[in-house]
């Protein structure tokens, strides 16, 4: 792989990266296929076997691990980490030939900044994944995932709240990194002290 430049991105010799739309320092590893649809922000890191479809949206510093595949509709905010072998969706009643879904109808899909998706979580389309929460190894996310959340299992559900830095709050929703956090009326996180 060439050496990083400050101009465009870094596409491993066995990688295809046929998207105009794609930052600059942005490292597109081996056997990774970026469409000509897709739009990836700077700084993120493609790693081995990843796909990005006509129409997926990455911000910058997005991470892909190994084998994972980002559809059309599907859009990952600025610092998202999605850890390996992640399945998104984005047509909820997949058919072939005569009845499938024509991409028109397919569901978005948004995961925002600073959220981290656990290897071999399941984020079905549709769905938001709020602000730096975490999706747990293995968990089905069928529904909206609240900033801060923590949620694990099949379905996903949550168990706790976490921090900006990635440490468990306690029950008072302080962080041991000095940050604390408030909840609004409906019991989410709304903002934290020193953000």
């Amino acid at each position: 792989m060439a050496e990083s430049s400050a101009r465009g991105p870094v596409v491993h010799p066995t990688a295809l990266c046929e998207s105009p739309a794609v930052g600059d320092r942005t490292r597109i590893w081996a056997f990774a296929h970026v469409m000509p649809g897709a739009v990836v922000g700077s700084d993120c890191n493609l790693c081995d076997r990843t796909y990005v479809d006509d129409g997926a949206v990455l911000g910058d510093r997005v991470t892909l691990k190994n084998g994972v595949s980002v559809w059309d509709r599907v859009t990952l905010a600025d610092d998202v980490f999605v850890g390996p072998d992640v399945a998104f969706t984005n047509d909820r009643v997949p058919r072939a030939g005569p009845f499938r879904t024509v991409p028109e109808q397919y569901l978005a899909t948004h995961v925002r900044r600073g959220a981290v998706l656990g290897a071999n979580a399941t984020i079905l389309c549709g769905v938001t994944v709020g602000r730096h929460a975490l999706v747990g190894a293995g968990a089905t996310v069928t529904v909206d995932v609240p900033d801060f959340a923590v949620v694990v299992g099949g379905p996903a559900r949550r168990i706790g709240w976490i921090c900006v830095c990635g440490e468990r709050l306690d029950e008072r929703l302080r962080c041991g990194c000095g940050r604390d956090y408030e909840m609004d009326g409906a019991g989410h996180i709304v903002r934290g002290a020193g953000h």
